[in-house]
Formats: structure tokens, sequence, C-alpha cells
């Protein structure tokens, strides 16, 4: 019989394995058999941790999305200035983007595979998408009292146009087998960032500085 402690890393090492396979094949698409041969358990051990094959999926979205999150975020607390901090934020997402979480996005791809009907992961999705806004939203609301963006731009609003620039980047990406709208996408918003979003003051130093 397992120990709490021993039946906790296990429930964790099923999310872990089984993370990249509903990512990369969505709900419907991962079978009960890929999940037995990628965990290395009988059906029953995976439903002694779970109570359905939902309860999985839903955990380990959440497994796959604080991967990529982590990623995207990575290193950005050390960048002081907070035009910087989303252009470095940008970066992590379009070079890290496939070491992330095997099979791509999982905000997209769940957000996809959740449209034909499976409301639980629609709205793990949803969740998700709401605390990257609030991630991004949190960095432009503290440029903008720093004096570092300037005071006319829309926290939420920014937020949205960089996420929806690069998500949607990202699924023509795929379409076309080439991270050219990435790069685009990339360029574009750097662009953005420093004409549109730049405090004047910071512009100025730029410019002295170059």
């Amino acid at each position: 019989m397992d120990t709490p402690n021993k039946g906790a890393r296990t429930r964790s090492e099923i999310v872990r394995r089984a993370a990249p396979l509903f990512n990369q094949h969505g709900f419907e698409g991962t079978s009960l058999s890929e999940l037995m041969a990628a965990t290395g358990l009988k059906k029953g051990g995976i439903y002694r941790h779970f109570s359905s094959k939902e309860e999985l999926a839903l955990e380990a979205f959440d497994y796959a999305w604080e991967q990529a999150a982590a990623g995207r975020l990575a290193g950005i607390r050390e960048v002081p200035d907070c035009v910087d901090r989303l252009k470095m934020m940008i970066d992590n997402f379009v070079e890290k983007r496939a070491g992330l979480v095997p099979g791509g996005c999982p905000l997209l791809n769940t957000a996809i595979d959740s449209d034909d009907g499976n409301p639980a992961l629609r709205s793990r999705a949803r969740i998700a998408m709401q605390r990257w806004t609030n991630r991004i939203s949190a960095i432009v609301s503290e440029g903008i009292h720093k004096r570092q963006i300037d005071a006319k731009v829309n926290p939420r609003k920014l937020s949205q146009i960089i996420i929806s620039s690069l998500e949607g980047a990202l699924m023509i990406g795929r379409i076309q087998g080439n991270d050219v709208a990435l790069q685009n996408a990339r360029e574009h918003l750097d662009h953005y960032l420093e004409q549109n979003v730049r405090a004047a003051s910071g512009k100025s130093r730029r410019v002295r500085a170059s």
C-alpha cells in the first residue's frame, strides 16, 4: 500500500508523463493505452490516483502551462527596465517555445482542443489566459509607476496585443511550417514597445546612449 508521500510522488509522476501526450494529441486523441505506456502503469494503477481521464487531463494541462509560463518568464525579474522585461518575455516565447513543453503552447493547444465541448478544459485555459494577462499587466503597471512606460498605455489592452500577436503568429507558423510569422511578430512588437509604449524620457536616454 502506498504511503501518502509515495502516493503524491506517483501522482505527480503520472501527471508529468501524461502532460506531453495530452498537449500533443488532445484529450480525445490521447488513449488509455498511450497513457499506460507513458506511465508504465496499468489502468488500475492510473485510476488509483485519478478518478477519471478528465481529472488527469486537467492536472496535465496545469503542469504543462506552469512549465511554459516559467520558461517565458525566465530571467525577467533581473531586468530593471519594464519595457526591456516585456521584450525579454517575447524573446523567451519565440526562442524557447520548442523546448518548454513537447507539442508547443499548452494554451493554444487546449483552447483549440476544448472548443469542441470540454467545458472543464476550456475553463482551465481561460484561467491560464487570465493569469498570463494579469502577469503582463502587472509589468506594464509597474513600468507606468516607474515612469518607464507612457502613462497613457492601458495595461490590459497592451497585454492582449502582445498575447494575441504571439499566439496568432504561432498558429500561422504551425500551418506554414516555419517561424517567419513569429519572427515578424517579435520585430513588430519590439518596434511597437519602443515607439508607442516606452515613456518619452526613456526614449531620450536611449537616443543619447546610442
